[in-house]
């Protein structure tokens, strides 16, 4: 397994299996740093938005995590687990490979406790949601910028580094935050949503003879639909901008005829 990445990052609380920890998880401070190597050619699978060691950048290891309760704040990335993809060899509690439609998880170093989770089930919540994902592999926050971990940085020690499947608790994809509709903000189809790369960035559209601009919060899933993550909605169009109602106000559209219209966009 490799190490961080940075894809859809958001607090969440993770209700971990109850079991005696070593004392090593009541304090948690940095072991040490090692500085980054340039990956060769080739190297660094990037799928995921995952990070790649900067050479000579220092990064900082740790062998444990922050304490465990009942409600353990994380930070949730994306990680595939299938061959091939950015998660690296097999996930090492059953040295197998896993589907990105099922819910697994690799844990930072310290909650990962030498393997003592593997296969057990830990609780996601985050946006007035829950999902059950099984523990199958380590994020290290000991090591990497090596070949062994794909030439990316260690692990933060807060990590929960989840397949696709667990990414589906979220909503607002950008920033885990609700929003007002008197914001100008919009959701783009997964293509124009880029990975996240648009998000917080602005773009202006252009309808109805005037221009607003709108900040990126959020993708408008072209995928995945028809099923309870996405409130059975069918897989979002893949050439949608979904306004919210401050958008629709500056391009002076009145109530009753909103809802589809032509416009054009641009990145502000």
């Amino acid at each position: 397994m490799k190490n961080l990445r940075k894809g859809a990052i958001l607090v969440l609380l993770v209700i971990l299996a109850t079991q005696s920890l070593e004392a090593r998880l009541q304090s948690c401070k940095p072991s040490g740093k090692i500085r980054g190597k340039k990956p060769p050619p080739g190297q660094c699978n990037q799928e995921n938005d995952s990070d790649c060691c900067q050479s000579g950048k220092f990064y900082t290891t740790y062998k444990c995590s922050p304490p465990v309760s009942g409600h353990t704040k994380a930070v949730l990335t994306i990680n595939s687990f299938e061959k091939g993809g950015d998660g690296g060899g097999p996930s090492e509690c059953d040295n197998n490979y896993h589907s990105d439609d099922t819910p697994v998880v690799a844990l930072s170093t310290g909650w990962y406790s030498g393997g003592s989770r593997c296969l057990n089930n830990v609780t996601i919540s985050a946006n007035g949601q829950s999902v059950t994902a099984m523990v199958v592999d380590e994020c290290d926050s000991t090591m990497g910028c090596d070949d062994d971990h794909d030439y990316q940085p260690p692990c933060p020690n807060n990590i929960v580094d989840a397949s696709k499947a667990v990414k589906m608790v979220g909503s607002v994809e950008c920033d885990n935050q609700y929003h007002s509709d008197d914001t100008p903000i919009v959701a783009l189809s997964t293509g124009w949503f880029n990975k996240m790369n648009r998000c917080f960035k602005n773009i202006t559209i252009y309808g109805n003879g005037n221009s607003v601009s709108a900040m990126v919060v959020d993708e408008c899933d072209s995928k995945m639909g028809c099923d309870k993550e996405h409130d059975y909605q069918p897989p979002c169009d893949n050439n949608i901008v979904d306004a919210s109602r401050a958008v629709w106000e500056a391009l002076g559209v009145p109530e009753k005829d909103r809802g589809l219209m032509d416009i054009y966009w641009s990145d502000a």
